[in-house]
Formats: C-alpha cells, structure tokens, sequence
C-alpha cells in the first residue's frame, strides 16, 4: 500500500523549501499539502519558507495552502497540470498519479527497519528524479510519515472480525486495492479530508496510516485500537513543475537546495521522534495496542509478497521491483556482515 501517502502530511516538510522563484511578478510560490495547519510538518514547512525569503531578499516567496484546502492530492496533481498551483507536498499516492513506478518504495512489507528505507531510497532517488522531469516535474528532497499501522474501533481478534470491519480505503490507491480483494476486504473508497467524518458517522470503523497521522488529523479521537504490526512505511516528496523551477536564478536555486536538504534531515529525524510521541499520548490516552491475530498476519504477509511480482508493469517495473530488493538485501547483508565482525 502506499501507506505513505496516504497522509500527505510529512511529505518532505522541509523540501519545500525549494519553493521557486517568483513567475507571476512578485507574487508567491502556491504550495498545497494535505498536512494541517500548526502540525509539526507546515512549522518545518514555514520555517523553511521563511529562511529561503530571507536569504533571496524577498525574491522568493511562498503561500501555502494547507489541510487539503486545494482538495486531495488528485486535485492538486491536476492543479499543478494546469498552472493553478506550482508545487505540492505529496504523499507517495500524490507522487504516484505524476510517476507510478516510485510506489515500489511503499510495498507492504518491504522493509523491517528505517535503515532499509534511507538506502534503499537513496539509491533509487536519482532514477525517480529522472522519470519525473521527463513528465514535468522536479522531485526534489523526501520525507516521511512512518510506520503505517491499523486503527480500528474494535479489536481484531479473529479472521472474521477482520473480514467485517468497515475499512477506509484510499480512493486513489491501487496497492491498497489490489491487497484489499486479496484479503477479501471490501475498502470503503474515499479521499483523506472525508476519513474523520466518516469515522464519526460510522460509515467506517478501521483507517490506516502513521500514528502522528492519525492525532494530526484527529483520528485517534474515533479509535480505541491498534495493530501493533506496521504493514509498511509512509513516504513523501516535494514537488515541483519544472517550468516554475527553472525560473529562479542559479543563485537563488542553489539557496533552496542548501536550506531544503538541511531541513529535510531535521523532517525526517522529527516525523520518527513526533510519531513515537504521538504513539505514547495515544496509549496514555486509552489506546490499546494489541498483535494482530497469528492467522491474519499470515495471510496479509503472504498476500502482500504475491501482490510484488502482480503489480509488475501496472504499478512499477520489473526493473524497479529488482532493484528495490537488490538494495534493501544489498544493505541486510552489510548490516550482518558488521554485525559478524563484532
């Protein structure tokens, strides 16, 4: 699943940063995120904003628009298609509608640890940022939304109670989909702004997604459980239309980049700390962590493994997946290798 994205909160917080120079006479840099206001991703994410204004004299400025006020990240792909909006924080599901193959980064069960993640990311970011500027776009630095676990308003104990659970699913997502039918799941399909209302109606009683995702957009106030196993890692990006980029001068380009790659490290490093924070006000608050049942596990890894090579040319390449697993093995066995040498 892209479990990332499905938040569009810390979407690489501090690469916005990177906002452009101005293309419309002085006017701002429109920048839309799904993240809220006065999370801790849009204060990265304004502070950023305000060094690179700072240090370019004013030259480059930037307005966002925040808590999915441009709507969900179709939208806001479709705005930055038109020119109505020149850049976004994306999760991977934003990310995917400009380049799918990236999805590969948000398999479920893909990685064990975050140092998997951060090599396996660095590795293939180049390639990414390749395949985006043949479509327009400048990929500029990554960020995060963590481990994505279950949240649901009743325990899970058996394989039943899995198959009645009315489950949010992202309307744009095709990992989550696919893994959904071959969990025989019926997902309720909707964008992320409609999730707490509908949490609050009933009309679903399970979402998914980060534990700081999940207080950022309030909807830990509707659940009272969660499955201890992560299905996966949330991941993020900045943005760009490239005709917008090329329009700051060398100067003003390499200001961005210097600011954006300090913040993006702190973004990073902040979205585990905050969501290890959010995960204990969660449980201080009554949230009972609870292991997912030994058969449901089972079925979700073997389904998520098969799902891969499914995927293969509608999601991602065959190149892509190859390399994904050749990186992450590549980093276990120097990590055992070390590990050996002690």
């Amino acid at each position: 699943m892209a479990w990332s994205g499905r938040w569009g909160l810390v979407v690489a917080a501090a690469a916005t940063a990177l906002a452009p120079a101005a293309s419309r006479g002085d006017e701002p840099r429109r920048i839309a995120t799904l993240a809220p206001d006065g999370s801790p991703w849009m204060r990265i994410l304004e502070r950023g904003a305000a060094e690179v204004e700072r240090r370019t004299g004013g030259r480059i400025k930037t307005k966002f628009y925040a808590g999915g006020s441009q709507g969900d990240e179709r939208d806001v792909v479709r705005k930055m298609r038109l020119g109505q909006l020149d850049g976004a924080a994306l999760t991977s599901i934003g990310l995917g509608m400009i380049y799918p193959g990236i999805r590969v980064l948000e398999l479920p069960f893909l990685f064990e640890s975050t140092g998997e993640i951060d090599y396996v990311r660095a590795k293939m970011w180049p390639h990414f940022r390749e395949q985006f500027a043949q479509r327009g776009f400048e990929l500029l630095i990554p960020g995060d939304v963590g481990w994505i676990h279950v949240f649901t308003k009743r325990p899970i104990r058996t394989a039943d109670d899995l198959q009645r659970l009315k489950m949010w699913a992202w309307t744009d997502d095709p990992i989550v989909r696919r893994l959904f039918k071959a969990m025989g799941l019926d997902g309720v399909p909707m964008g992320v702004p409609a999730v707490l209302p509908a949490l609050q109606a009933g009309r679903i009683d399970a979402a998914y997604g980060s534990a700081l995702a999940a207080v950022a957009l309030q909807w830990h106030t509707q659940v009272s459980y969660m499955i201890d196993q992560p299905v996966g890692y949330g991941l993020g990006a900045m943005v760009m239309r490239t005709d917008v980029w090329n329009r700051a001068s060398p100067a003003d380009r390499a200001v961005q980049v210097e600011v954006a790659a300090s913040l993006a490290r702190e973004s990073i490093a902040r979205t585990r700390r905050d969501n290890r924070r959010a995960l204990a006000a969660m449980r201080k608050n009554g949230l009972a962590v609870v292991p997912a049942p030994a058969d449901v596990a089972a079925r979700l890894r073997q389904a998520a493994v098969a799902l891969r090579e499914q995927l293969v040319g509608e999601v991602y390449t065959a190149e892509e997946l190859a390399m994904a697993l050749r990186y992450r093995d590549e980093y276990r066995a120097a990590r055992a290798a070390r590990a050996a040498d002690r």
